[in-house]
């Protein structure tokens, strides 16, 4: 229940869904009684649809996200295992041109086969199933062993994980799956964005690990205001961090982690 309400719920919350929704309601109150109502919601839609893609707003709420967690330091040594969760690989267009394409979270993967390379011991999990609510069949995992295997990294390190939908799920399946015995560090590799929620499932689901993000989407503090000349580049970034704090909100409500916004401990 909770992925299916994620998968509906939670996109309609999206700022670009939501708001087109509400310019879609104010078009149609225009013929109806309530067109004074319908002119306020057109204005209010395309207003806030400019304020999102033109405006800072993106990187003033993706900063704290990406900020949360530091670079994982590599002086502490090697890590046991390096899990990477699923985000780099475009499942769908894989699965129709026959072999991976990838997505803009790429840095996940090429990042982890360069640690991997630089620990030869440290085992690799890739945790990336299918997050379709209909039509599952795609599964990113399926295409990263031979993406790793291309960038140096050996098979028989390495362990695909394809049965996970959700952060939840790549949490749990990623700790059976490494079993991590007492003294063991694993590091958790993921967007910057998606470290907080991560770093709270993963400690939720008894599984410690050191966060090491990559993928930023925002530079430092003096970047915070800078205006996007491309409606559409800050609209995504706008979307990325609407998406995540929803994210933080509904796991924090659920019990799937037990902090509202993780932090390093």
């Amino acid at each position: 229940m909770f992925f299916v309400l994620s998968k509906t719920i939670g996109i309609a919350l999206l700022p670009s869904n939501f708001l087109i929704l509400i310019g879609l309601a104010g078009a149609i109150l225009l013929a109806t009684r309530r067109a004074r109502l319908g002119r306020k919601l057109l204005i209010a839609s395309v207003v806030l649809i400019a304020v999102c893609g033109f405006s800072p707003l993106g990187n003033l709420l993706l900063y704290p996200l990406e900020a949360r967690f530091p670079q994982w330091d590599p002086a502490r040594g090697a890590p046991d295992g390096i899990v990477v969760l699923g985000g780099a690989i475009d499942a769908d267009l894989s699965v129709s041109h026959g072999r991976a394409v990838y997505s803009r979270a790429a840095d996940r993967v090429v990042e982890a086969a360069a640690l991997a390379r630089q620990y030869p011991k440290a085992r690799v999990i890739y945790s990336g199933g299918s997050g379709n609510l209909i039509d599952a069949d795609a599964r990113e995992a399926d295409y990263a062993a031979d993406i790793f295997e291309r960038l140096g990294v050996a098979r028989d390190r390495l362990t695909m994980e394809r049965g996970s939908r959700n952060t939840q799920e790549n949490a749990e399946f990623s700790r059976q799956l490494a079993a991590p015995k007492s003294g063991e560090r694993w590091l958790l590799l993921t967007s910057a964005f998606h470290m907080p929620r991560s770093v709270g499932v993963f400690r939720k689901a008894g599984f410690a690990v050191e966060p090491c993000p990559v993928d930023w989407r925002t530079g430092g503090p003096g970047d915070l205001w800078t205006f996007s000349p491309y409606a559409l580049d800050g609209m995504q970034r706008t979307q990325i961090a609407v998406r995540e704090y929803l994210g933080l909100l509904f796991y924090r409500i659920g019990g799937r982690t037990s902090e509202l916004f993780p932090g390093p401990q």
